[in-house]
């Protein structure tokens, strides 16, 4: 449904620069959005590498383990049908734990 919309919302925008007489700022408002998404993409990509490795450290080295059991309480009640000892329990504490710490970033490869 959400592409529907996307598409709608874009030819619209298209149709009405061509109405206007403003195609030619449709087609470099475009580009220079194309050039940053790449841009942001590329940037996403280290912080999302370097996040995962130190995601995967901590949970070789037991840290992950260790404050998963700090919170079990919080989980264990917001999360009622996820077995004890579950990988995603695991995966959720990393999250809470990194948006609580404030690290925006850590977040969204847990999350994922």
């Amino acid at each position: 449904m959400l592409n529907y919309i996307w598409a709608l919302m874009i030819m619209v925008g298209v149709i009405y620069g061509a109405m206007t007489g403003n195609i030619e700022a449709v087609s470099n408002a475009a580009l220079d959005s194309a050039g940053e998404a790449v841009s942001l993409c590329i940037t996403m990509m280290g912080v999302m590498a370097l996040w995962v490795g130190l995601m995967e450290i901590a949970q070789t080295s037991g840290l992950i383990e260790r404050l998963t059991k700090g919170i079990q309480p919080f989980i264990s009640f917001m999360f009622p049908g996820i077995p004890k000892g579950h990988a995603a329990r695991e995966y959720i504490s990393m999250n809470i734990i990194a948006n609580v710490l404030g690290l925006g970033w850590a977040c969204t490869p847990a999350g994922l």
